[in-house]
């Protein structure tokens, strides 16, 4: 299993939002670069990141941190939030990013969706975020009208490879992630799941390991010390 840890931008800082609510920011650090610097020091070979301000309103403000965490690191980046448009989704990855995930776009534009997967294929993601059952979206503020179910049959019928799926009431919580729902979700799929949300001890990375998911992201409990990175990427091998 893949350890992704996670840097949300917002105003060019590393932020994290408590179950996804603007009005309850932290910052971590007004260096993104360094983290990212500090998860390769740690082993980490791959990199989450979310711009949250995009999310919001489907611009790329953050796009210069991006693009130098791609540059001044050999990470692997998947950078979400607010892309819209092919022309959005080439600008990432002319940017040296190597995956890009669709949130908000996946549901409500099928054609763009399809288009970028013709065009960029294992290059895009899907997020995949759920709350009550639901997938919501916009930056988490509205509920759309697909089941969690609908959605990803869906998406495994489109040609999806990889989706993040955010159980949005765990994120940011620290009270751990929702170990049954990616067990279920590991057995019925054949896409590529990243849990999201949640993850908060070595003991959250050793379950999700033994389901042979494909990927876990890390977020507020590297930040707090909850987790240590480096033990986090062993175990999970």
């Amino acid at each position: 299993m893949n350890i992704f840890p996670a840097i949300d931008l917002y105003d060019k800082k590393a932020v994290r939002l408590y179950k996804g609510n603007y009005d309850e920011m932290t910052v971590y650090s007004n260096n993104p670069i360094e983290i990212a610097q500090d998860f390769e020091n740690n082993g980490a070979k791959f990199i989450h990141m979310v711009d949250l301000e995009g999310a919001k309103n489907g611009t790329t403000p953050n796009i210069e941190i991006v693009k130098e965490v791609a540059t001044k690191t050999s990470l692997f980046v998947e950078i979400g939030g607010g892309i819209r448009s092919i022309e959005t989704v080439e600008k990432y990855l002319n940017a040296g990013v190597s995956r890009v995930i669709l949130g908000t776009a996946a549901v409500t534009d099928e054609d763009f969706l399809k288009e970028a997967i013709s065009k960029h294929k294992e290059k895009i993601a899907v997020g995949a975020d759920v709350k009550d059952g639901y997938i919501a979206i916009k930056g988490w503020i509205e509920k759309s009208q697909y089941s969690l179910d609908e959605f990803l049959s869906k998406m495994q019928k489109i040609g999806v490879k990889t989706v993040i799926c955010t159980d949005i009431s765990k994120d940011g919580a620290m009270k751990g992630t929702n170990l049954k729902l990616y067990k279920e979700l590991s057995e019925k799929y054949s896409l590529d799941i990243v849990a999201s949300g949640g993850v908060s001890t070595i003991d959250d990375i050793k379950a999700l390991r033994e389901m042979d998911l494909y990927g876990a992201i890390i977020g507020k409990a590297y930040y707090t010390g909850a987790i240590d990175l480096k033990e986090a990427i062993e175990v999970a091998k």
